[in-house]
């Protein structure tokens, strides 16, 4: 049994987005967006989200059977792996399409990749959404494709991003993984669990 883990996006229009979109911009990222070559998408999205999309990512690399069963999802051409090189131009498109109004722009793009993924299924795997389960921003389009075999982490219920990011970061320190369940029927909104218990400051070993 395999799990395909997809993983929402980082905001491409927020503060941080409008800091490496400007054109006076000359942090060493921004830079890098105007080469040719690109930045990985998977770390432009951890500078756009921080500690979320991190736990998100980490999570994800570190309990998928293969690399290519990691897949981030874009506001504009579907689903691409972390790899993926994004320029500047790439960004400025992301930036330009609202995913909350679920327009043509975004879903046609995503039920497209969702399906390819569907299509390439063995009969025991399942999908994992590493995102917001509680808004239909993703959950309609990708529910439509994958129906009950879309689960995401139960854990997620009544987090906030920034708990699930560090709770994600903690499974992946402690090699243990979540429990997942279907999307389907499921209670996607309730109380807010207690805050998670602070991780062990590292001690630097002697002459360090």
């Amino acid at each position: 049994m395999a799990r395909i883990f997809l993983i929402s996006p980082a905001s491409c229009s927020g503060l941080r987005a409008r800091y490496i979109l400007r054109p006076e911009a000359g942090s060493l990222l921004a830079r890098r967006l105007r080469a040719a070559a690109g930045v990985p998408l998977g770390e432009v999205y951890t500078f756009l989200s921080g500690l979320y999309f991190r736990g998100k990512l980490a999570y994800a690399r570190a309990f998928a059977q293969r690399p290519e069963h990691v897949l981030l999802i874009t506001p504009t051409v579907g689903l691409q792996p972390p790899d993926a090189p994004v320029t500047l131009d790439v960004l400025r498109a992301f930036a330009r399409v609202d995913i909350a109004d679920g327009g043509a722009r975004f879903r046609r793009p995503l039920v497209a990749g969702a399906r390819a993924v569907a299509a390439a299924l063995g009969p025991d795997d399942d999908v994992i959404l590493l995102g917001s389960i509680a808004s239909p921003k993703y959950v309609d389009v990708l529910s439509g494709v994958f129906g009950e075999r879309l689960k995401f982490p139960l854990a997620f219920v009544g987090r906030g991003d920034m708990s699930r990011g560090g709770l994600l970061l903690r499974c992946v320190g402690a090699g243990q993984e979540l429990e997942y369940v279907p999307v389907a029927g499921a209670v996607r909104r309730g109380a807010r669990p207690p805050k998670l218990p602070p991780l062990p400051r590292r001690v630097a070993p002697a002459g360090e």
